[in-house]
């Protein structure tokens, strides 16, 4: 857990749900990878996967196709996560509370929860509706509008 990594599969998931909140009725699968240009086998596994965790659900038939399992209002992007990859976060495997430390290390499953915690405070605040409609929680705008947050540091830009 020394950074956030987020998947093709999450980021796939999240643009397919987002173009499902944006739509009036079911959309084909094939519908929503054209309109992300996203490859529609890998497309159509996340979509089962979030099917079966109850964000989607599926329709057969001429009328047929994918539609939001519940309200936007009410599918954050820690929900996708969860659904598409596991916890939000995991040290070795292990929920951070699980963890122990001794000697010098003791205060360490502090520095993981608080880093799970965190991960919370803004995937768990924003919901498919606040992205479709432009609008996030107060204190997400805030940290996007702020320069330092676009500033990439680390090997990696991290």
């Amino acid at each position: 857990m020394l950074g956030v990594h987020i998947p093709a599969k999450v980021d796939y998931g999240m643009r397919a749900l987002l173009e499902l909140a944006g739509s009036d009725g079911p959309v084909t699968g094939e519908s929503l990878a054209r309109a992300q240009g996203l490859p529609a086998k890998f497309l159509a596994a996340i979509l089962n996967d979030l099917r079966r965790a109850g964000l989607v659900q599926s329709q057969r038939g001429l009328d047929g196709g994918y539609r939001l399992g519940r309200q936007a209002s009410a599918i954050t992007a820690a929900d996708v996560m969860r659904a598409l990859d596991g916890p939000l976060a995991e040290v070795r495997g292990q929920r951070p509370e699980m963890t122990a430390y001794e000697g010098a290390a003791a205060r360490l499953q502090d520095l993981w929860v608080a880093t799970r915690a965190s991960l919370r405070s803004v995937l768990e605040q924003v919901t498919l509706e606040d992205m479709v409609k432009g609008q996030l929680p107060d204190h997400i705008a805030r940290l996007v509008d702020d320069p330092d947050s676009w500033k990439s540091r680390g090997p990696l830009g991290a």
